[in-house]
């Protein structure tokens, strides 16, 4: 028997780039020797349960201002396993909030995956994929990078579609790895293709650490080909962002949608707005990098923080009856 689902008057959909979210235990499978209790960063327990306790804090708060309440979905980045999420539901401050998860083990190169949360109290889950990118390195050899899932489901009696990302890195530099991000967006857009073969109007939702900003090439081509619109162009300043590198903000962490989701049909979703969460408790309160992420480690220098980004976010409102 199905449950009844909670019906709210608004719905927050979050993205979070957890920062490395290991467990103390080795892999022999995944590059996890950062962190393990005896590594140079010594990622003992104690350091993992803080961790786990200040992001399960930070979860629940996400748009709470305005939905009054936990948030519904949240896409992750940086978790290394089924465990580590496990850990994250159970915690304190989101043990109360009937959490469950979509994850699935991809063959990354450091050994974390992307996942999504959502309430079961508001979401229904009715099928999830992942979805490999393949790329190359400079010799021809395989070139692992996070999976993208797709998760579909009931969200207030409506069906959406969530595709979460965590997009190649800038590692070896911004425009020696462009190709990869490219690569990534076309992958995407083959996903949205195959949701609306069997739904011309399904409600989708792109989630993600896209490692480009709004107004990269990767994430253009993503918006224009997926006919999607981007609530975050805006939000990118030279004093606001999701994080900073070299003293210079970014909004690599973005949620785009499908432009239906501005139609006013009675009884429907409706994007209201859209927001970084960076309230003044998750920044560095201090010092030469006051206002930024309070990160957990700098290099392998320990700061017990949350994480080196800011969780993105977005209101979708119920639009109400107005028939009388």
């Amino acid at each position: 028997m199905t449950q009844q689902k909670t019906l709210l008057s608004v719905y927050t959909i979050a993205f979070y780039n957890l920062e490395n979210l290991f467990d103390i235990y080795n892999d022999a499978t995944k590059f996890d020797d950062d962190f393990l209790p005896r590594s140079e960063k010594q990622w003992t327990k104690k350091r993992y349960d803080k961790k786990v306790l200040k992001l399960g804090e930070v979860i629940a708060k996400i748009g709470c201002d305005e939905s009054k309440t936990n948030p519904s979905i949240i896409g992750l980045a940086e978790v290394e396993n089924k465990n580590v999420i496990r850990d994250l539901i159970e915690s304190h401050h989101l043990s109360h909030c009937n959490y469950d998860f979509v994850h699935y083990n991809s063959q990354d190169e450091r050994g974390i995956d992307v996942a999504l949360l959502y309430d079961k109290n508001v979401f229904e889950v009715k099928n999830s994929k992942t979805y490999a990118i393949y790329l190359e390195d400079e010799i021809g050899d395989r070139d692992y990078t996070r999976d993208i899932l797709l998760v579909s489901g009931k969200l207030h009696s409506e069906m959406i579609h969530c595709i979460v990302n965590h997009w190649p890195s800038r590692r070896e530099g911004e425009k020696e790895s462009n190709y990869k991000r490219l690569k990534a967006a076309h992958k995407v857009i083959e996903i949205i293709k195959e949701v609306r073969s069997t739904d011309q109007d399904a409600k989708i939702l792109v989630m993600g650490d896209f490692n480009d900003n709004p107004g990269n090439d990767s994430i253009k081509f993503l918006a224009e080909q997926g006919r999607l619109y981007n609530p975050m162009e805006t939000l990118l300043s030279y004093s606001r962002g999701t994080l900073n590198h070299n003293f210079q903000w970014n909004l690599f962490d973005q949620i785009l949608f499908t432009t239906n989701f501005f139609e006013t049909e009675d009884n429907t979703l409706k994007f209201d707005e859209a927001n970084i969460f960076d309230e003044k408790f998750l920044t560095q309160y201090k010092g030469k990098f006051k206002g930024q992420p309070f990160r957990t480690f700098v290099g392998r220098k320990y700061k017990g923080g949350y994480s080196d980004h800011f969780p993105v976010y977005l209101h979708l409102k119920v639009n109400e009856n107005t028939s009388s």
